[in-house]
Formats: structure tokens, sequence, C-alpha cells
């Protein structure tokens, strides 16, 4: 009779602790890589059932005065306004950014931590299949923040999902986002510019991120990415 076993050789790469992982056929014969316990993955909250069409947000637990039909208000407004309109197709999200992903995120991006991408790839991966695109766009860092933090977080988390990212877009200056408000971000000038307008002519362009906030850094980049000739932008986060 087949006897339950475990292994546990492998370390969370967010908490540390030991993987203890079920050995069966099954596991065997898909041989993954595992990259995080069972109590880690169950704080990550996946966005599932009703969510806004076009930024993912779940509709679970949202006031009834911030839908409208099946999208929130923010992209309500986002929508209703000329200059932003049309530019960014849609936006797809993995988690909701609650406290625990929230300091996981603190830790890839602030504290050098490139190891923590690879906590999304499979995930990463299994939507990313899914969708239809020619190209997979980072969000590009200042030089000032690139070297701070050592690495393009954006850029890691296309690596550490197995796709060759492009790097079309420079930013124009060096303002942190984190700190402003809606507002603050959307009256914002144009941050980024493009470098290789003949490398997206036409094209299906997928822009991944860390975090969808308020949706402007996503619009800003695709603004100037449609002007530059690409043929759609659709965006893809960890969290939202």
């Amino acid at each position: 009779m087949f006897e339950t076993m475990f292994r546990s050789n492998e370390i969370c790469l967010l908490c540390a602790a030991a993987i203890k992982n079920e050995i069966t056929w099954k596991a065997l014969l898909k041989q993954e890589e595992c990259v995080l316990c069972k109590e880690c993955e169950g704080k990550l909250e996946k966005i599932e059932g009703d969510t806004c069409i076009a930024c993912s947000r779940p509709f679970d637990g949202l006031s009834p005065d911030f839908q409208i039909g099946e999208l929130c208000y923010d992209c309500v407004r986002w929508n209703g306004d000329p200059e932003w309109n049309g530019y960014l197709s849609k936006n797809i999200s993995l988690y909701s950014y609650n406290d625990f992903l929230k300091e996981t995120i603190a830790k890839f991006k602030y504290r050098g931590d490139y190891a923590i991408s690879k906590a999304f790839a499979q995930q990463i991966s299994q939507r990313l299949f899914k969708l239809e695109f020619d190209i997979a766009v980072p969000i590009p860092l200042s030089g000032e923040r690139l070297q701070e933090r050592g690495f393009n977080q954006s850029e890691a988390l296309i690596r550490s999902a197995g796709l060759m990212p492009v790097e079309v877009l420079s930013r124009l200056h060096t303002e942190k986002q984190s700190k402003k408000s809606r507002h603050e971000r959307i009256s914002l000038q144009q941050v980024f510019q493009v470098e290789k307008p003949e490398l997206i002519q036409d094209k299906k362009l997928l822009i991944i991120d860390d975090i969808y906030t308020t949706g402007s850094t996503l619009r800003h980049a695709a603004k100037v990415l449609i002007e530059s000739g690409a043929g759609q932008v659709i965006s893809f986060t960890v969290a939202r």
C-alpha cells in the first residue's frame, strides 16, 4: 500500500521555513519547484469572483456606490477623461494588496531581495499563458532608483516568469510615485518616453509591474506606447 510521505529540503522564499510537500505520483511527475510554504501561500489572497472588467478590482465588500455596471468607479472616471480613455485596454492582477503582500513587495523592491520574484513566477506564467501579446514591456526605473535598489522589479518579474523583457521605455524624471495622491499622479506630465518605436509598431504589448494602485503609472506608459505606434496595450500586476 502506498504510504504518504513528505519532503522538506526546500526553504520558503518568504519566511525561510522548511517546505513540507506531500510526495505523490502527480507531484513527482509535475516536477515543479516549490518556493512557498502552505502558510505563506494561504496569506496571498487570489483575486477571484466578481471583479471590475477593466482593472481587476474585486467587487466583494465594495460599496455599491463604487460600482457602476461591470466597472469600478475609478475606471469609470478614467474612461470619462478624454485625455486617458482608450490607451490601456485592460489590467489583470493576481492578488489583493493585503498587509502580507505589502510587506512582501517592500522586501522585494526596497530591501533588494531579488529572489522573491520567483514566489510569483508560477502564477504569473499560468495567467500569461492564456493571454495573447507580442512583447513584454517592463516599467522602467530612473537611474537613481535603479542604483538604490540594484534591479528593476518589473524586469525581475518578467524574467522569473520565463519571458524576455523588451526595454522600449525610459523614465523622464525621478519623482517617487508611492507618496503621491491619486490627483497628483493623474496631474503629472508624461513620465515616460519610447526609446525604440520601431519595435512596437502595431504590436500588442503587455506591461508588467508589481502593483496597480491608481492606474496612473500604467496609463502613462500605455499612452506614450500607443501614441508611438503600438496597436494595443494591456497590463499585468502582482497586486491590486
